[in-house]
């Protein structure tokens, strides 16, 4: 089963692992993840860098897709060079995707589908994918929501997500830690994203330690986001329980099912 872990390296990188990894100002992302492009030779893998084109006579040129120049979707794109690698034998694919903000909705959350995207990829596919970051282009509070839907990243944070939000099985994602104000819109966000694509949503919850008020308010908002949705939480624990009911969200007007 998947389960977030903090990596020492990308050298420990490994099947189904989906990565956040996140860089200082000055750092250059081809260099700080040279050994996860170069061990996809070692293990059979093939290697994908999605991010812009590089420069006239860089050696992983022929590796690059552009997202500027895709037709279609990054993870329809993904998804052929999965199938394609898989015809030709490899074990299996290795996408390093450089995150550069785009215009406008990219700053306000539109990466979060992007990222679930690959997160499901990730975990349905076996493919191990690294969203690289720099705190050049990206504020100290969109990369502490960015990492709440990565299960891993890479070495030591001053500031870890409250909680995460990851695939574990065809049908379901796990939730972890607790949902408060700081994570209430980012929780709320994710939510709609999966309640777009699906009418009910499950969500396991054997390690979510609580919500506040702001993280109830949020689940409640999007589960009445869209017609006939369901949010279902299973494995809460009592006091989770207890509190959704006190606070007056138990009412069914709200379609969450909270299950133990």
């Amino acid at each position: 089963m998947r389960t977030p872990r903090v990596l020492p390296t990308l050298d420990a990188v490994d099947i189904s692992d989906h990565v956040c990894h996140l860089l200082g100002r000055t750092d250059d992302v081809v260099d700080r993840s040279r050994a996860f492009v170069a061990d996809g030779a070692l293990h059979g893998d093939k290697v994908v860098i999605v991010g812009p084109a590089p420069r006239t006579g860089s050696e992983f040129a022929p590796l690059v897709l552009d997202p500027a120049r895709l037709q279609g979707s990054l993870l329809s794109a993904v998804r052929r060079e999965a199938a394609v690698a898989d015809r030709e034998g490899f074990r299996s694919l290795r996408v390093l995707h450089h995150v550069v903000p785009g215009p406008g909705a990219d700053r306000s959350g539109g990466w979060l589908r992007s990222e679930l995207d690959l997160e499901e990829f990730a975990a349905d596919t076996g493919a191990m994918v690294v969203c690289a970051y720099s705190s050049a282009d990206w504020d100290l509070p969109v990369l502490q929501q960015i990492m709440c839907v990565h299960p891993h990243h890479v070495g030591s944070r001053p500031v870890s997500p409250a909680f995460r939000v990851y695939r574990t099985e065809q049908e379901g994602w796990t939730v972890t830690g607790t949902v408060d104000s700081d994570g209430a819109v980012a929780f709320r966000t994710i939510l709609c994203t999966l309640l777009a694509h699906t009418p009910t949503v499950r969500l396991r919850c054997q390690t979510l330690e609580f919500f506040d008020a702001a993280g109830m308010s949020a689940l409640a908002d999007a589960a009445r986001h869209l017609p006939d949705r369901k949010v279902v939480l299973e494995g809460t624990n009592e006091t989770v329980r207890l509190a959704w009911k006190l606070s007056g969200f138990a009412v069914p007007d709200v379609p969450v099912v909270m299950a133990p």
